[in-house]
């Protein structure tokens, strides 16, 4: 399925981290206290706000916002563009 936000809002793919321990043993997410607020942009509304983000770009955004969907087998959030606080760069 193809989903495409509307308005002001973001569509994107949270990024997981695998934790582990000392010896090499991965955490599951069970176990773990928080996952990061940091995803990647699959796509973007046509509102006004979304001119600042473009697909691909990772983003870090609100801990409870948004909505979570299940897309293939993957988890998808649909944001808003006022939870988004941040764009992530890499240096050059």
């Amino acid at each position: 399925m193809i989903i495409k936000p509307l308005g002001n809002r973001i569509l994107i793919k949270k990024t997981i981290i695998e934790e582990k321990t000392k010896s090499g043993i991965v955490l599951p997410d069970t176990v773990k206290k928080e996952q990061p607020t940091i995803g990647e942009v699959v796509a973007v509304g046509d509102g006004e706000k979304v001119n600042a983000i473009k697909e691909k770009e990772r983003i870090i955004y609100s801990k409870y916002a948004g909505t979570e969907i299940e897309n293939g087998g993957e988890i998808l959030i649909l944001l808003n563009m006022d939870d988004v606080l941040a764009k992530i760069e890499e240096k050059k």
